[in-house]
């Protein structure tokens, strides 16, 4: 199953917000995630930068995410603690694997 990870960026100030929004995360978010094949998926926080994993059934599938009424909503509703694309999707940056230990 491939594995991805990638980085966020928090504004400052809004790390207890992130946090509090996570742990309110909608029932209907949490579905559409699992309907994009996501799974195993983990954020964890270093200062104001997000690290990301990982697991879905299809990488190619995740671009969609984009247009998904319910993951549009958790994004407006997170623009205000996150840097964000003029697009209004959250800045993202990829991460190579470099090691892996199963």
């Amino acid at each position: 199953m491939p594995r991805m990870a990638f980085v966020m960026e928090l504004k400052p100030g809004q790390e207890a917000v992130y946090k509090q929004k996570h742990d309110e995360i909608w029932p209907e978010m949490l579905e559409t995630l699992r309907g994009f094949g996501i799974r195993n998926y983990s954020i964890y926080r270093y200062g104001l930068t997000l690290f990301a994993t990982l697991e879905c059934d299809d990488p190619a599938r995740l671009a969609a995410q984009a247009q998904h009424p319910v993951v549009r909503r958790w994004w407006e509703m997170m623009q205000p603690y996150m840097v964000y694309n003029p697009d209004g999707t959250p800045w993202t940056a990829p991460m190579d694997e470099m090691f892996h230990l199963d």
